[in-house]
């Protein structure tokens, strides 16, 4: 990547883009073009081959079924296990980041192997499903504010050894295991439950995926108001009685 050029890739947003996590590559986009950034961006539809030479690549949430298909073509195709090796960043979405663990339950009541791009394992809830708008304190080694979003999932992910949770959970499910946890990271893979659309409602998480892409430790400051006003106005919705 040359210093003033950036390529973005959404995976399958015929397959994987509910609750408006399509506004996560929106978002990267944007504020990749306020630092004067040359932004390629390809939406990857589940019939088109994913491409190696990408930046950063965003996967969001989706059904059972499109999210099995989803498995299935990623697994098939090959594309993103390449593109991390080649030291590619991905932010997933909740079926997404099932889909980037080792396995998770598919719409048939079976486990699906996953792509194994970061050390989870997502098993089917038994209890209620867990709905609503969470707030969780963000690993510290990240170096950013509170996490705030919206979740709609049935899923339990565990967090394996060569994985750290995303954050801790003050309000809301995350992960779904009852151990407060949040998503999961490694180097270079992120997953989280969280739609809203997340980087939206936290443009710091934007932000951190640019520098990692671009290898840098900052960015040039950006006009904020209008997203500090979407975060103040979901936490403090949060944080009122039921």
């Amino acid at each position: 990547m040359s210093d003033n050029s950036l390529r973005l890739v959404w995976i399958y947003p015929d397959l994987l883009s509910t609750y408006g996590d399509q506004g996560n590559a929106l978002v990267v986009e944007r504020r990749a073009r306020q630092r004067g950034l040359d932004v390629a961006r390809l939406d990857v539809r589940s019939d088109q081959p994913i491409p190696t030479s990408g930046d950063i690549y965003l996967i969001g949430g989706g059904e059972d079924r499109p999210q099995r298909l989803a498995a299935e073509r990623l697994r098939r195709d090959r594309g993103l296990y390449r593109a991390v090796e080649n030291g590619a960043i991905v932010f997933s979405v909740c079926a997404g980041y099932q889909i980037l663990g080792h396995e998770f339950i598919n719409d048939l009541g079976q486990r699906e192997e996953g792509l194994g791009l970061l050390d989870v394992v997502s098993v089917r809830g038994e209890g209620e499903r867990c709905v609503g708008d969470v707030l969780a304190d963000i690993d510290p080694r990240l170096g950013l504010p509170q996490l705030t979003g919206f979740e709609n999932h049935q899923g339990l992910t565990h967090v394996g050894p060569t994985a750290r949770p995303l954050a801790q959970v003050r309000l809301g499910r995350g992960n779904g295991t009852g151990d407060g946890t949040e998503g999961a990271y490694n180097d270079t893979v992120f997953g989280t439950y969280m739609h809203g659309p997340v980087l939206a409602r936290n443009p710091q998480i934007a932000d951190m995926l640019l520098k990692l892409a671009l290898d840098v430790n900052a960015l040039p400051p950006v006009e904020d108001r209008w997203y500090e006003a979407l975060r103040n106005e979901r936490i403090a919705a949060a944080q009122q009685p039921a």
